[in-house]
Order: C-alpha cells, then sequence, then structure tokens
C-alpha cells in the first residue's frame, strides 16, 4: 500500500473510520485508484498521481468544473492534497454502461444511449456558450498535427511493433500521404467541446444515473468525435440499426435531421470513425508491447471490424490495399 494513503487519510481524518482500502482497476494513465471504505459515511475513492500536485492548475479539477457549470453529471471532488498529490472523490462504485448492458433490458438499453447521446449535445451546445481562457480544453485542440501523430502512433505501436510488419520507406511514405489528407479534412471541420475518450467504460451508472469520468484531457474537436467514440466503441457492439437512430437522434438535437444533412454527416463520421479507431489500435497495440498489459488484446478484433467497414469506402481503396499488405484482416 503507498504509504501516501495511509498520510492522506491521517491529513483528512477520516484514519478513525476506515474499515477497508480496496486496489480499483486504473485506467491507461499513471494515475492509481483506491477505494476507501468508511464505518460512518459514504466510501471515497482516491486518486493518486505519480507525484506532487497543483490543484489549482490541474485539467482534471478545472474540467470538472467546466463539466459541472455546463452542467453535466460528474463525480464531485471531496478534498485533496498537494503535497501527496492525492484527490478524494466522490465513488460511483463499480458499474460501467459497458458492464451495466449485460442486464438491461432492450428499453433501457436504448433509453441509457439516448441520455448519453443527449450529454454529447448539451456538451457542445453549452460548451459553445461557455468558452473561457480559464478553462484548458478551449486552449488545445485536434488539429492536424495532433491528428497526423496518432495515426503514427498507430503505425509505430500496432503495424510494426504489436503486428511485427517491417515496412519499406515507400509504404511509409505513401501512408504519409493518406494521413495527410484525413488529418486536414478532419481539422478543417468546426471545432466543438469534445470529452475526447467519451465511450461506455467512461460513463459509469450510479443510483439510475449516467455519471461521465475520465474526462480531464477534454479538447476542441469535430463535432463527430464523441459520438464515434460512444458508438465505435471498441468494448460494446451496437447494430447498425442501433448506431442509425442514434444519429439520427444526435441530429435531431443539434440541428435538425434533414436528409441531406444526415447523409453529410454521415460522410464525416465514417472519416473520423476511422481515424478514431486506427488511434485505439495503436493505443492498445502500445499498452500490450511497451507497457506489457495484454489485457487490451480482447478489444482489437473489434476496433479492427470497425477499420475494416470503414476502409470499405472507395475512398479508401488506397489506404485498404496499403494496410492489408501488414493486416491480414484487411485483404
Amino acid at each position: 500500500m503507498d504509504p501516501r494513503i495511509t498520510a492522506y487519510l491521517d491529513e483528512q481524518g477520516l484514519s478513525p473510520s476506515v474499515t477497508k482500502i480496496v486496489p480499483l482497476t486504473g485506467d491507461a494513465s499513471d494515475r492509481r485508484y483506491f477505494r476507501v471504505l468508511l464505518a460512518d459515511r459514504d466510501p471515497v475513492v482516491l486518486s493518486l498521481h505519480a507525484g506532487p500536485i497543483d490543484v489549482a492548475t490541474l485539467p482534471f479539477v478545472l474540467v470538472a468544473r467546466l463539466m459541472r457549470a455546463i452542467p453535466l453529471p460528474v463525480p464531485a471532488i471531496l478534498h485533496h492534497s498537494n503535497a501527496l498529490g492525492v484527490l478524494g472523490l466522490q465513488d460511483l462504485g463499480d458499474v460501467t454502461l459497458q458492464a451495466h448492458l449485460g442486464v438491461a433490458s432492450r428499453a433501457e438499453h436504448a433509453a441509457l444511449y439516448r441520455q448519453a447521446v443527449g450529454f454529447i449535445a448539451t456538451l457542445q451546445q453549452r460548451g459553445r456558450e461557455l468558452a473561457s481562457s480559464e478553462y484548458p480544453p478551449y486552449g488545445v485542440a485536434f488539429d492536424v498535427e495532433k491528428l497526423t501523430w496518432e495515426l503514427e502512433f498507430f503505425v509505430k505501436h500496432y503495424v510494426m511493433a504489436y503486428r511485427g510488419a517491417a515496412l519499406t520507406e515507400a509504404v511509409r511514405e505513401a501512408l504519409r500521404e493518406e494521413w495527410s489528407g484525413i488529418a486536414e479534412e478532419l481539422a478543417a471541420e468546426p471545432r466543438v467541446l469534445c470529452h475526447r475518450d467519451y465511450h461506455s467504460r467512461n460513463l459509469m451508472l450510479h443510483h439510475g444515473s449516467l455519471y461521465i469520468i475520465d474526462f480531464q484531457d477534454a479538447r476542441m474537436g469535430p463535432d463527430t468525435y464523441d459520438l464515434v467514440s460512444l458508438l465505435r466503441d471498441a468494448y460494446v457492439d451496437l447494430t447498425p440499426a442501433q448506431v442509425d437512430e442514434l444519429v439520427a437522434y444526435f441530429l435531431a438535437l443539434t440541428r435538425g435531421a434533414g436528409a441531406t444533412d444526415e447523409v453529410a454527416f454521415r460522410r464525416r463520421f465514417d472519416l473520423m470513425a476511422l481515424q478514431r479507431n486506427l488511434k485505439a489500435l495503436g493505443t492498445f497495440g502500445y499498452q500490450t508491447t511497451s507497457r506489457r498489459n495484454p489485457v487490451y488484446i480482447q478489444y482489437m478484433p473489434r476496433t479492427l471490424s470497425y477499420v475494416s467497414a470503414n476502409l470499405g469506402a472507395r475512398r479508401f481503396g488506397r489506404l485498404r490495399e496499403l494496410l492489408a499488405g501488414s493486416i491480414a484482416e484487411l485483404r
């Protein structure tokens, strides 16, 4: 047990009430999480950073403040210690949207996804109204450089490291040309506030309501970004009919669902899905080969199937040909 936990509990006067401390499964960051069960009050979750923090400038705290102003449901920040690098957070339990879907009825499944899509619409609409340099997300964006970097990350950590492909310089250069076209098209789209990692494992079900977590890396980006994250989720299967219905619902919430708008939006949605799913494969490859964390291997086939479906479009014929040389599933 990290000694900072004991020190923090003593500092907050919680030690006499502690009945149990349980390590929680972390995310892909360097933060670690622990649930502290207390005899006389609700449990709390401790978020341990790698070192000291400054809560006044910590992105998680600043973005949480923005989320509450929107308002969107996020865990409350209960207390903190800058010196110890610890945040005390509201405990939302263990039930993610991903986990709950296994026991949800069809009607409940549909209602939860509509609520999740509604959160995206609210984030974009109110996020535009609350734009301020006070909040970090408004100063960073999915620009050409960032989008291209993510695609190169996919090449390095999935194609080369995980799949073991030895790419010629000619293939690398051809891929760079493909990445340039994708990144420039996506970066040119009007930007809205994006959660950046909005999927079924970052939505918690607590007392029957959804809460949003892992929002500290929010930034500006295309209006398709969060919707793609939710509907082309590496962790959950949605049917084409469900995706179509939820896309139409999103358009109805934001600017109407006329046929022309929906066709154009779906084209942009598919391009964003291709970029994000390639980036996700890069992350899974990195976690597996560099971090020696094999848990993400199980999510690769679903993500690769999304990529394959998007590469079926005529405009991606050259990219499919280039990737198929190293990834048999794309042939």
